[in-house]
């Protein structure tokens, strides 16, 4: 099956998005729209600081209705004179009073939005009685729209998938980051200093070339497992690309060997503050608990697959064309063959700017784990690394640098990435068109969470584990976002485990295996479409090549869930 999928002729990354926005769209007719409340709970973090996150509460699922507008009035009426049921809910009595002066017949759902009633305060208090129940009503967006002209519509989903959310993660943010990464790393590499180190690093270290590559795998899935390393990769592979192909590789393992093993970290950490760690304190279990199991499984399926990486690599060592990568891989080719002598030589100049690279990368890495540093501090660091990088150079008299040569190698650089950014957005229109991630707003997502919620209920322990484990997987391909995806599917699934008979601990593990294996395929993935942008390969061709992996890391899940149903893990 597998073959057969992989020789398929698949179409362009931007067509493939656009087909899966419009079954995202139709799924939206389909499936009636839902809602669930939510309520803030305390844990405590792998530093041990008490955190407050809001989360969904499993049993307040219900399906998008019409308000029953006079029983509505009714509910009100009875609670206008009840100072502390208006403080309850929220609810400036001033307001309400002003309310029922009017005819209910007329009210809408902005009237009460207006006077500071919300659905989850109507629904807490009043329960289903406020709710015309005659048929659910659906969430669909317009063919054609905008915020500001008649709400969202399908075919805007590009504009409105790049301006969504802000600077701290969300499309937007990750959007400036790449185009900032990008013009960084075309000052770095307009000095040459990356490729005269590859080169030094190739005369130097003869016969050593294949043990560089699980080395390197180990590394990054270990940033993976500690701080959740993922857009932290782009700039990595903007190195790791040229470096891999030199030594006789392709494009694909040099993905492999940042992004997929950062991910790989991410799937089965023990302490990652960004999945496990909030997935734990959701579920309501002390934080960092199951390490003892965790660990040893960490270095093992980090072996596993490092040695699958190596079986692939080493096929396309010996027969480069097999690659389906090979064509685009041309580019990164031809400009090492395009290097002169004169620009291989390992010069002074060249070493202080690998170094002024690595201390950033270090600077990076401190400030993520110690000091909370994200996606607009992260992009600081990297305008500062080609800055400097582009100063040394002019001062070292590195190919002819000046300051217009900056400036020209910066613009470049955000050239290269401008495509990538794009698909970033695009990306994010998927999950608008579902009706988004938060759970007190009506969505398709929210009904279909709430569905494979009920279906898990009466089958057995282990069967039960490894349906959480497929919905994990299947819904990482909408939510990529492992904290998000842990507000919105453990107050669901922790309970459920309850039910089946298995730990919490065991529930949280399909989580995270499902949430971070799948961030290596999932087209919705930022920082996987920026890391395949630098390495000029488009998605679909990647699709060719992890589909199978996919598989071998849904196989390694599967066992694993297995054998802590066996032990009792908790």
């Amino acid at each position: 099956m597998f073959k057969n999928i992989t020789k398929m002729k698949t179409p362009h990354t931007y067509a493939i998005i656009f087909g899966v926005v419009i079954f995202a769209w139709i799924l939206t007719f389909l499936i009636p729209a839902g809602r669930f409340s939510t309520h803030d709970i305390t844990y405590t973090d792998n530093n041990g600081t008490e955190k407050t996150r809001t989360v969904l509460q499993q049993d307040s699922f219900r399906y998008y209705y019409h308000y029953n507008m006079g029983a509505v009035q009714k509910d009100l009426t009875a609670i206008a004179n009840n100072p502390e049921k208006l403080d309850e809910m929220g609810v400036d009595k001033g307001d309400l009073d002003d309310l029922l002066k009017t005819n209910s017949a007329e009210w809408t759902d902005e009237d009460l939005s207006d006077a500071g009633i919300t659905d989850a305060a109507l629904y807490k208090e009043f329960g289903m009685g406020i709710y015309d129940q005659s048929a659910p009503l659906h969430k669909t967006a317009r063919i054609w729209g905008t915020e500001d002209t008649g709400g969202f519509g399908v075919l805007n989903y590009v504009f409105e998938g790049l301006v969504t959310g802000d600077r701290t993660g969300t499309a937007v943010g990750i959007v400036a980051l790449i185009l900032v990464v990008g013009g960084s790393f075309g000052i770095i590499m307009r000095t040459g200093a990356v490729d005269a180190g590859i080169y030094a690093f190739i005369n130097t270290a003869k016969g050593l070339e294949r043990a560089a590559l699980p080395l390197l795998f180990f590394v990054f899935s270990l940033g993976g497992a500690t701080f959740g390393m993922a857009e932290e990769c782009i700039p990595f592979a903007m190195v790791m690309v040229p470096f891999v192909i030199a030594l006789g590789y392709d494009s694909i393992v040099a993905v492999t060997v940042t992004f997929v093993a950062s991910q790989v970290g991410n799937a089965v950490s023990w302490m990652s503050p960004f999945s496990v760690a909030i997935a734990q304190g959701i579920a309501g279990i002390p934080v960092l608990s199951g390490t003892s199991f965790r660990l040893p499984m960490w270095f093992i399926v980090t072996a596993l697959s490092a040695a699958y990486m190596m079986i692939y690599a080493e096929k396309i060592r010996k027969h480069p064309e097999s690659s389906v990568v090979y064509e685009s891989d041309k580019f990164f080719r031809d400009r090492m063959n395009e290097t002169t002598e004169e620009e291989k030589e390992f010069k002074l100049g060249h070493k202080l700017i690998l170094l002024e690279m690595l201390a950033v990368l270090v600077w990076i890495v401190w400030g993520v784990t110690q000091e909370g540093y994200y996606i607009p501090e992260i992009a600081s660091q990297f305008f500062v690394m080609g800055f400097v990088a582009g100063v040394t150079a002019i001062i070292f008299k590195l190919n002819g640098m000046t300051i217009n040569e900056m400036a020209a190698s910066f613009q470049s650089g955000v050239k290269d990435l401008a495509g990538t950014a794009v698909v970033v957005g695009m990306a994010k229109g998927i999950l608008l068109v579902l009706g988004g991630s938060d759970a007190t707003e009506p969505s398709a997502l929210n009904t279909i969470l709430h569905y494979i919620g009920e279906s898990v209920h009466g089958i057995p322990a282990f069967l039960g584990a490894e349906i959480m484990y497929v919905f994990q997987s299947c819904f990482n391909l909408a939510v990529t976002s492992n904290s998000g995806q842990a507000a919105l599917t453990m107050p669901i699934m922790a309970p459920l485990s309850d039910v089946l008979g298995i730990h919490r601990q065991i529930a949280v593990l399909a989580y995270q295996m499902g949430a971070g294996f799948v961030d290596a395929f999932t087209p919705v993935s930022a920082a996987l479409i920026g890391v395949l942008g630098v390495a000029h390969i488009d998605w679909a061709t990647w699709a060719k090549f992890q589909i199978k992996m996919q598989g071998f890391f849904f196989l390694m899940g599967t066992i694993i869930l297995f054998i802590a149903c066996m032990i009792g893990l908790q």
